[in-house]
């Protein structure tokens, strides 16, 4: 069981690093509101894949990644999330950025802000249904039933998510005195949103 779970480990991690939306999402707060905003955001894409996870577990996720309706209503509503983040920043390239000297944890009132964006553009995502109940039945390890050996590998899943994430973040905030240069600011925020715009087009005109 245990080769069969670093097998699977193996998988999800090269998976975990493929670069998609949930990236984009974090380059966006992190660069423009800074490393506490940026984990706060991985924090609400993790809760995001546990609420997917759930699903999975008990099956319907499997309704939603069965039914070209449902399917259809989520992806459309992620990718227009997506673009609505995009355009955001390409509306006010560099509006969101803490001024120098006011530290990396953006605003009070803006905390819960960071994890629903991860939590939402997560969640919206219907590719992580189709993904775990097409795959993580695959790579569940013997001897446990279904549910369990699915529900751990999504406890990985997440848990890898947030250690390469929060390490993303982290690198990100030692560039930090680049990022706040007011250009820098402006073309990182311009970059994010074309392609956080370009995700949410891709994901709305994706087969499957």
């Amino acid at each position: 069981m245990l080769t069969q779970l670093a097998a699977a480990t193996g998988v999800l991690a090269l998976l975990t690093l493929v670069p998609g939306p949930d990236m984009a999402v974090v380059t966006r707060r992190a660069v423009s509101r800074g490393r506490a905003d940026g984990l706060r955001t991985v924090g609400g894409i993790a809760a995001g894949l546990l609420l997917w996870g759930t699903l999975t577990v008990a099956g319907l996720a499997a309704l939603l990644a069965a039914s070209a309706q449902a399917y259809l209503v989520v992806k459309l509503a992620g990718a227009a999330y997506l673009c609505f983040l995009g355009v955001q920043s390409l509306r006010r390239p560099g509006a969101g950025a803490p001024a120098e000297g006011a530290g990396s944890g953006g605003g009070r009132g803006d905390r819960g802000g960071a994890w629903r964006t991860g939590l939402v553009s997560n969640a919206l995502n219907p590719k992580i249904a189709v993904f775990y109940t097409g795959l993580l039945p695959t790579l569940a390890p013997p001897g446990l039933r279904p549910a369990a050996g699915m529900a751990l590998l999504v406890l990985v899943h997440v848990l890898l998510t947030l250690a390469w994430l929060s390490t993303y973040v982290y690198v990100l905030s030692r560039a930090r005195r680049f990022f706040a240069r007011p250009r820098v600011r402006r073309t990182m925020d311009r970059v994010t949103g074309v392609v956080l715009i370009g995700f949410g087009v891709r994901v709305a005109t994706s087969a499957s």
